[in-house]
């Protein structure tokens, strides 16, 4: 698919570990009569990303790829993040330093494939950012008091300021009549390739480690994160048996 005028030049890699603690083997997973991580890659397609690359350290991964003619890198396996492993991925491709990477995540069959397009747009429109995410407003009081649902707080500029597992931001005071809008971190992400290198040779951070949150690694460091808000959370991804049950009655139902 050619991008339009609007649209930056990027590729897709996809991180696909057949290790899951919740749900082994997941991205072979059958939904529909196709593996979770073809459905991906193939959601992926419809993007206007020139390329979509799986990234791998399972051989298995590689060969049902290879029969859907999705193409595929057999990676490392000794990578603490899937970061380290688009890392690894820009390395064999001989990425230029300024190329966008979108990290789509294998367990997310059903992402918007606008989704994908407008992270990559959010990081082409903020030249000083190395790194863009995405944001949703939490609408359910519960989710802003739940640690499994990420947290980020803005600056003016739309870029992150913090991530947290914590009700952030905190209000101090709810009788003083003041509105404060929280939003809930969206796990899709652009890199620069210069980024994705230098990242690899970062020591993890004491923030990271206390909230188990890998993008507090860069904002630690000083790279800047450009955050676009979209208006509803895009459905649900796959982290549990229940949620792959539901991902197939969606899809057999489309």
């Amino acid at each position: 698919m050619s991008t339009t005028p609007n649209t930056p030049d990027f590729l897709v890699v996809i991180p696909a570990r057949l290790g899951s603690s919740r749900l082994p083997r997941k991205p072979l997973a059958d939904i529909g009569g196709k593996p979770m991580v073809i459905r991906v890659a193939e959601r992926a397609k419809q993007s206007l990303a020139h390329s979509v690359v799986v990234a791998t350290d399972s051989p298995e991964i590689q060969a049902v790829c290879d029969e859907y003619r999705i193409e595929c890198l057999l990676t490392s396996a000794d990578h603490p993040t899937g970061t380290d492993r688009i890392a690894e991925v820009a390395q064999l491709l001989k990425l230029p330093n300024n190329a966008l990477v979108v990290n789509v995540q294998g367990d997310e069959p059903l992402i918007p494939p606008e989704l994908i397009n407008q992270v990559a747009q959010t990081l082409a429109a903020h030249g000083d950012c190395a790194i863009s995410t995405v944001a949703v407003p939490i609408l359910d009081q519960a989710e802003i008091n739940n640690p499994n649902v990420v947290k980020v707080v803005l600056n003016r500029d739309q870029e992150a300021m913090y991530f947290s597992r914590a009700p952030i931001p905190y209000l101090r005071d709810p009788r003083a009549g003041l509105t404060v809008e929280h939003l809930r971190h969206l796990g899709i992400y652009a890199y620069r390739a210069d980024f994705l290198q230098a990242y690899s040779r970062l020591d993890p951070a004491p923030p990271e480690q206390a909230e188990a949150l890998e993008q507090l690694r860069a904002l630690w460091n000083g790279y800047r994160i450009a955050v676009y808000t979209a208006s509803e959370a895009p459905p649900a991804g796959v982290d549990t048996p229940e949620d792959l049950e539901r991902i197939r009655r969606l899809v057999g139902r489309s």
